[in-house]
């Protein structure tokens, strides 16, 4: 296990795959951990993986009181300063696509590539006002049915009921402060009016079952005010790593060759099966 001290919080963090090869970090949902992208992981073997625990999750601390996207992107930061490293592409689903976008446009230096997935910009503060007080006063139990909901598409919990019962296990072992902590984050984020600074090749990645931050009104106003962004559509709802792992694997991996990085050739010789449910954007 792998820990970084930054001032307040110690934040759990691992690394997989080529450490000589590109850079990639993965950011976790809330109410997941960073085991959110084992199913994707085997696909990214020629990769130098980095994945967190956000703060609130997993093995990372989860000090009282609410968060922002700022003390997220900042405990990013201290991850990649431990792991050493100076650049990276950064993929992350829902919270942790707001966390990604935030590096982007806070540290512009350290992104390589963007991809944000499952995500937005821009949320509801008043359902999310509501979502940290019913955590605070009923635990992660009170939102449990409404976070599977929105987290795995019905066809997915009939067909994976192991999936969701451990999706439904974590999230009621999870810490009450951290969840209410992230939400508050949620809550409390303004980085849509400032997309447009933006200047890392971003691939804006949506789940046509994601009915928590759909691409309209979602992803579709990201993709739309970021610079030269493109768009993939996935069959999957919003935990698209554990829904759709092997077509979200392609996705990343063909955004990440196409763009001006350092992924290395050999990956496209091990490249999964293209999924027809990968939009032809790219």
């Amino acid at each position: 296990m792998v820990t970084c001290v930054r001032p307040g919080i110690r934040l759990h963090w691992e690394e997989a795959g080529d450490t000589e090869g590109q850079p990639l970090l993965l950011l976790n949902s809330i109410g997941t951990d960073l085991h959110l992208w084992d199913r994707v992981m085997p696909y990214l073997a020629d990769f130098h993986v980095l994945r967190m625990d956000t703060r609130g999750h997993g093995r990372s601390e989860a000090p009282r009181g609410d968060y922002s996207i700022d003390m997220l992107v900042d405990d990013v930061i201290a991850v990649l300063d431990d792991a050493g490293v100076a650049r990276t592409a950064v993929a992350g689903v829902s919270l942790g696509g707001m966390m990604a976008m935030g590096l982007a446009l806070d540290y512009p230096d350290r992104v390589e590539a963007l991809i944000p997935i499952c995500t937005s910009a821009t949320m509801d503060p008043g359902a999310w006002t509501a979502r940290v007080q019913a955590v605070r006063y009923g635990g992660t139990e009170a939102i449990l049915d409404l976070a599977l909901g929105r987290f795995l598409s019905p066809e997915f919990r009939k067909a994976d009921p192991d999936a969701s019962d451990h999706i439904a296990e974590g999230l009621r072992r999870m810490s009450n402060d951290g969840y209410a902590g992230c939400a508050a984050a949620i809550r409390d984020m303004d980085i849509y009016w400032r997309l447009r600074e933006i200047e890392a090749p971003t691939l804006v990645v949506a789940g046509d079952l994601d009915t928590s931050t759909p691409f309209e009104g979602h992803g579709q106003h990201i993709a739309e005010a970021i610079p030269r962004a493109q768009t993939v559509h996935l069959h999957a709802a919003h935990l698209a790593p554990l829904e759709a792992p092997e077509a979200l694997a392609t996705t990343l991996i063909r955004f990440l060759n196409s763009c001006n990085t350092t992924a290395p050739e050999s990956v496209s010789e091990r490249l999964p099966s293209a999924s027809s449910t990968i939009g032809d954007a790219l």
